[in-house]
C-alpha cells in the first residue's frame, strides 16, 4: 500500500475545490468563506484537544486527521500552500523552540 501523505490531502482538497458543491463537501466550505473555515478548524481543534484528554488513542487519531484536514481546507481559502507552511518549519528547524517563541515579535 502507498502512503498517504499530507501532500496528497493538499492535492485531494485542491481538485475537490473545483468540482461542484452538490458533489464536494469541501467545495460547500471554501464556498462558505474564509470565516466559515476557520470557524471550522477551532472547532475541530478543540474536539482534539478534548479527545487528547479523555478518549481513547483511536479517537484522538481520528480528531487530529480532521484538525489537518480543517488546516488544510483553511490553506486552500487563503491560497497558501502546504509548501510554504513546510518552508516556514525548514527555516526553524536550527533555532530551539525556546529560541524561535522569543524571536517572535511582543503584542
Amino acid at each position: 500500500m502507498t502512503p498517504f501523505t499530507l501532500n496528497d490531502l493538499a492535492d485531494r482538497i485542491k481538485a475537490r475545490a473545483a468540482e461542484g458543491a452538490e458533489a464536494s463537501y469541501t467545495r460547500r466550505l471554501l464556498d462558505r468563506g474564509v470565516a466559515h473555515c476557520a470557524k471550522k478548524l477551532g472547532e475541530e481543534a478543540v474536539e482534539t484537544a478534548l479527545a487528547a484528554v479523555v478518549e481513547d488513542r483511536e479517537r484522538v487519531i481520528a480528531e487530529a486527521a480532521d484538525l489537518v484536514y480543517h488546516l488544510l481546507v483553511v490553506l486552500e481559502a487563503r491560497g497558501i500552500a502546504l509548501a510554504e507552511v513546510e518552508a516556514a518549519l525548514a527555516g526553524r528547524q536550527f533555532k530551539s523552540g525556546l529560541e524561535e517563541k522569543a524571536s517572535r515579535p511582543r503584542d
